[in-house]
C-alpha cells in the first residue's frame, strides 16, 4: 500500500515523533509498503519533500491508502490529527477521535477507569474543592503531572508539602489540567497491546530506570533505562497484567495499538497507570521490543497496524451517517 507517516507535530515530543517516524518509514518499506513522508513543522505546517502540503477531502493526502500518524503528545495523538484524517476519509493507524482524547487526558482516563473498578493509585484534579487538604492526606511524595502531556513533560516529585503549590503552577504552564497522583511502590512494567476486535497482548516488560525517577531524560538518553523483558514478577501478577492491559484497551476504546503502564507492588497488586495510543515507535523503543519478545518482527508489526487500519476503516464506514 501507499502510507503517509506523518511525524514531527507541534508538541515538546517533536523530536521523539521524528525518530519514530523515520524508523516506521524504514519498517513499512521492509515490508514492501510505499511510503510517503510528511513533515508537521513545529508552527503546525505540514510538508512533503520541498513542498507545503495542501489537504483536500477525499483520500486527498497525496493519495494514500493510509496514513500512520506516528506523532506524540497534543496535536497528534489527542485526538485531533485523528479528526482531520476522518475528515479526509483516510484510513489511519491507531484508535479514533474519542479513544485518543480520552487517553491523552490523565483525568478523563482514569475517572473511566475508575467508574469500572479498574485499580489505580488514589488521584485528584488540582484546583477542585480543598484539594490540597485532599492531596496531604494521600501522603508523600506526590506526583503532579500536566493531564494531557506525555514523555513525563512538566511531571514534579513532590516530597514536602509546601512544595505542592509550586508543583502545580509548573505543572499548569503546560496544560491548565493538572492532576495529582499519589505514589506506588515496586516496579514500573510496561505491555503491548496489538489490535482492533481481537487483540493480543505482549509478555509485561519491566522498567529499571538509571535515574531517580522514569523521567524524559531516562526515557530518551542513551543509558537512561533498561528494558527488562519478561519482567520479574510472579506468574498470577503477569497474567494480571495482559488481562487488565486488554481490559482497559477496550473500555477506553482503543484500537490498533496502545502501550499499557502498570505498577506491580510488592505483594503482587497490579494498578493500572496510563494508556498510551501512540507509543514512541522505534525498532528499540518499548512498544515494538515487548512485540517481538511475542515474535513479532518490526516490519511485520508495521505492517500489520496499516492492515489494522483497513480493516477499521471499513467497518466503521459501512454505516450510514
Amino acid at each position: 500500500m501507499r502510507v503517509a507517516v506523518l511525524s514531527g507535530g507541534r508538541s515538546s515530543e517533536h523530536e521523539v515523533s521524528l525518530r519514530s517516524g523515520a524508523s516506521v518509514a524504514e519498517g513499512l518499506r521492509g515490508g514492501g509498503h510505499e511510503v510517503v513522508e510528511v513533515l508537521i513543522g513545529r508552527d503546525g505546517r505540514w510538508s512533503h519533500g520541498e513542498g507545503e502540503l495542501h489537504l483536500v477531502p477525499a483520500g486527498g493526502l497525496l493519495e494514500a491508502d493510509v496514513a500512520f500518524p506516528a506523532l506524540h503528545g497534543p496535536f497528534g495523538e489527542d485526538g485531533s490529527v485523528q479528526g482531520l484524517l476522518e475528515c479526509l476519509d483516510v484510513p489511519y493507524v491507531g484508535s479514533d477521535v474519542l479513544a485518543s482524547a480520552v487517553c491523552m487526558d490523565k483525568l478523563t482516563l482514569k475517572r473511566l477507569l475508575a467508574l469500572h473498578g479498574i485499580p489505580q493509585v488514589d488521584f485528584l484534579q488540582a484546583g477542585e474543592d480543598r484539594w490540597r487538604e485532599r492531596a496531604e492526606r494521600m501522603g508523600l511524595p506526590l506526583w503532579v503531572k500536566p493531564s494531557r502531556l506525555g514523555s513525563s513533560v512538566g511531571i514534579s516529585k513532590v516530597t514536602r508539602s509546601g512544595d505542592l503549590e509550586e508543583a502545580a503552577a509548573l505543572a499548569a504552564r503546560h496544560d491548565p489540567r493538572v492532576i495529582v497522583e499519589a505514589s506506588a511502590g515496586g516496579k514500573e512494567v510496561e505491555c503491548s497491546v496489538l489490535g482492533n476486535d481481537d487483540i493480543e497482548t505482549s509478555p509485561p516488560g519491566e522498567i529499571e530506570a538509571h535515574a531517580d525517577w522514569y523521567d524524559y531524560e531516562a526515557k530518551y538518553s542513551e543509558g537512561g533505562m533498561e528494558l527488562i523483558v519478561p519482567a520479574r514478577i510472579d506468574e498470577a501478577a503477569a497474567r494480571r497484567v495482559r488481562e487488565l492491559a486488554a481490559r482497559s484497551f477496550r473500555l477506553a476504546g482503543c484500537s490498533g495499538l496502545a502501550r499499557c503502564d502498570f505498577f506491580v507492588e510488592e505483594d503482587g497488586t497490579v494498578l493500572v497507570n496510563e494508556i498510551n495510543t501512540m507509543p514512541g515507535f522505534t525498532e528499540t523503543s518499548v512498544y515494538a521490543k515487548l512485540l517481538g519478545a511475542a515474535g513479532i518482527g518490526y516490519a511485520e508489526l508495521c505492517d500489520r497496524l496499516v492492515a489494522l487500519a483497513v480493516e477499521r476503516h471499513r467497518t466503521a464506514h459501512s454505516y450510514e451517517f
